[in-house]
């Protein structure tokens, strides 16, 4: 009888802490194939009104982001920015043509496509896929922007290169913070007046603008990658 009894109270032991383990190890095997979100921050400009510090003129941008998430190392990012930029020339160490000064305000919206790639394999759960919560990135793509600056709307192409942390506050919450310089195929983010001061022929590598932007973002993740415990490991 005492043998039965605790073979009873074994066998419902075990039970129990099977039922136990099953929402956990249901919630260790979510993850989720998008995420959305947004962000705000500054950005900087390098041209022919500020050829040297990034920061000396400072504005703000606002962003909306779509991430596609096919793995816990990539992830493919559609960004939309909107933002402002500024430069004066007379801050400068270098000395325009005939000593001539300029400054400009423009606002830039700008819609382009990123691919990440996490140093670390990014997520909460799964601790034999030795998943972390933070992460680095690189990111690199391409996109392209409009502004307008002496009452004319300007278009170019930018390909945007650079990084960030993520931080998973839980499952599906995201922080993160991304710096990203892109690089413009134009002389006139700086307006018509700057578009060649020094009479220098345009190419990929010399005379056209830059513009960074360094951007604080929080997004949500959804749509489950698997609703079933039957996960198939990717």
């Amino acid at each position: 009888m005492k043998r039965t009894a605790a073979t009873r109270a074994l066998i419902l032991l075990t039970l129990w802490a099977l039922l136990l383990a099953l929402p956990q190890r249901a919630r260790a095997q979510e993850d989720y194939r998008y995420d959305i979100g947004g962000g705000f921050g500054m950005t900087g400009y390098l041209g022919d009104a500020n050829s040297a510090n990034l920061w000396k003129n400072p504005s703000w941008d606002l962003q909306v982001c779509f991430r596609y998430l096919p793995n816990n190392r990539w992830a493919f990012k559609t960004n939309m920015y909107a933002g402002g930029l500024r430069g004066n020339s007379a801050q400068m160490e270098n000395v325009l043509p005939e000593a001539r000064n300029f400054k400009f305000t423009t606002t830039f919206y700008e819609f382009g496509e990123l691919a990440e790639f996490n140093f670390f394999p990014y997520g909460m759960g799964k601790q034999y896929q030795k998943l972390k919560r933070w992460t680095p990135y690189i990111a690199a793509g391409f996109g392209f922007t409009v502004w307008s600056t002496d009452q004319k709307a300007h278009f170019s192409p930018v390909i945007p290169i650079g990084g960030g942390v993520k931080f998973k506050v839980n499952p599906r919450l995201n922080l993160g913070v991304e710096f990203l310089m892109k690089k413009t195929f134009s002389d006139k983010l700086d307006g018509n007046d700057l578009s060649d001061p020094y009479l220098i022929k345009s190419s990929f590598a010399k005379n056209t603008d830059w513009y960074s932007t360094l951007t604080f973002t929080v997004t949500y993740e959804f749509s489950k990658r698997c609703r079933a415990c039957n996960y198939k490991e990717r």
